[in-house]
């Protein structure tokens, strides 16, 4: 079995030092953080965070079969007992002392990544749709290439760096979302992968509270771009307000799509929950996805599609073959027609699945359910309330606001619909299992058969609790 890299290589990739254990001829084949997915020939990178010191699970790593193990030399000062203990029980590990394992880990990804230099490699980045414009490029590249991706939104400082150990030597593609939510994080990502290709979906509002502003979010998200020295590919969002400020951060070919481009497409129709039709050089393509921004998603993958050489049939195989993701614009048929949204949000996305149910028609009667938006910092209140206004004009049959944040968006709701009796509202606060009975309760104490509920929030409210307390059983369409 051929490893990753060896220990030379480590050694030089991350100014690591040989402490303890085997030092002959080391195999690992994967790389993990999270002792619990540790297998035979792992290496484990144990990281420090705010709350827990991942050094303390490297006994559970070497159980389960760990051969090589990074150690921050300040915790090998500090209790070598503790390390050399654990080397006499597993002599065939080699323990490796590196400054700081988070760093370590970015290094030795980059010196991976270098291993591929015929790999054409794309960073996709963005306030949001990252995930769904890295799927639909998936699959549609996927009919040409070999493509290797990181999983769901394995994007940030340690999930990008273990997804590039997946890229084997048949790949041809190397397709990874990228993600930040502190300054300068960017930055690192650009210099573990180095694309040679990068797709911009937009520049909102995530993360804003940890950034300042979208003008400092316009920054770090062009730091993708840093790499580039004159040969890269950027494709741009033509009609974002700062398509002409990142236009000019690129070293190297710009490409925009939106606002007419790319000139081969032609939106035929929206049809609502069935997603849009679209014509691609006089071929019918329909996009199973839900909602025009997804549209627009489809459009950056379908530029850099071109770019890269694909023809149109292929295109159209790949964006047909696409579905979504667990809680990303799903729509789930049972008893009522739950789009399930409720895998990230933030100012623009929310504001886009409320629109995008507030222009749906057929008769169906359409709710609400709307979770805190997470991680807006001095912003929360002020972006909360916008959505609560936004959602009150939406014309909906009812309002259900679920988590602490959303106070402020329905108070917000309360005031302008204060005439009114059309339209329900209700508050529920919290993130229990109770808050999540009591926000399905409501919606079902109003709602017939096919009527239509979007549930929208942030990962962290967990809000696919209310569809199964809405669906029960429940069948993906």
């Amino acid at each position: 079995m051929d490893t990753l890299l060896s220990l030379e290589d480590i050694l030089g990739a991350t100014g690591g030092i040989h402490l303890l254990g085997s030092g002959g001829n080391i195999c690992f084949t994967d790389v993990q953080t999270d002792s619990r997915k540790v297998g035979r020939n792992t290496l484990f990178v144990p990281l420090i965070g705010e709350k827990q010191d991942g050094h303390a699970y490297i006994p559970q790593a070497l159980e389960k079969g760990s051969s090589v193990i990074f150690m921050a030399l300040a915790n090998y000062e500090k209790d070598s007992d503790f390390f050399v203990q654990q080397s006499l029980a597993h002599q065939e590990c080699c323990f490796i002392g590196v400054e700081n394992t988070l760093h370590a880990l970015q290094a030795l990804a980059m010196r991976y990544v270098a291993q591929f230099p015929r790999l054409i490699k794309i960073g996709v980045t963005g306030s949001s749709g990252k995930t769904t414009t890295k799927e639909l490029l998936r699959s549609i590249l996927s009919q040409k290439y070999s493509v290797v991706a990181n999983e769901g939104n394995l994007n940030s400082e340690t999930g990008l760096p273990l997804s590039v150990f997946k890229i084997r030597a048949e790949h041809q593609v190397g397709l990874f979302e990228m993600g930040m939510n502190r300054k300068d994080e960017m930055g690192e990502l650009a210099a573990v992968l180095k694309p040679r290709f990068a797709v911009i979906t937009n520049i909102g509002t995530a993360h804003i509270g940890m950034l300042g502003g979208r003008r400092q979010i316009a920054e770090e998200k062009a730091k993708i771009f840093s790499h580039f020295n004159g040969f890269g590919t950027a494709v741009i969002p033509k009609d974002d307000d700062f398509s002409d400020f990142l236009a000019q951060q690129v070293d190297g070919k710009v490409v925009f799509y939106g606002d007419g481009q790319p000139e081969s497409v032609r939106l035929i129709a929206d049809e609502g929950l069935l997603g849009t039709v679209f014509s691609l050089e006089g071929l019918t393509v329909r996009l199973s996805l839900p909602g025009r921004y997804n549209y627009r998603n489809a459009l950056a993958a379908i530029t850099l599609a071109q770019v890269l050489g694909l023809s149109a049939s292929e295109i159209k195989r790949g964006v047909e073959e696409c579905q979504p993701l667990f809680g990303r614009g799903e729509v789930i048929r049972g008893t009522y027609t739950v789009i399930q949204d409720c895998y990230n949000a933030n100012p623009d996305s929310m504001e886009k699945a409320v629109s995008m149910v507030a222009s749906l028609s057929g008769g169906q009667r359409r709710f609400l359910v709307l979770g805190d938006m997470l991680e807006l910092g001095e912003n929360s209140r002020r972006d909360h309330a916008r959505i609560g206004s936004l959602a009150a004009d939406s014309g909906v049959d009812a309002l259900v606001f679920v988590g602490t944040e959303m106070r402020s968006a329905f108070e917000a709701a309360q005031a302008k619909l204060a005439s009114q009796t059309q339209t329900k509202l209700f508050y529920f606060a919290g993130s229990g299992e109770d808050v999540m009975r009591q926000a399905a309760d409501a919606v079902l104490s109003l709602a017939q058969p096919e009527d239509i509920v979007l549930v929208k929030g942030s990962r962290g409210m967990a809000l696919e609790r209310v569809t199964k307390l809405l669906l029960g059983e429940r069948t993906n369409v």
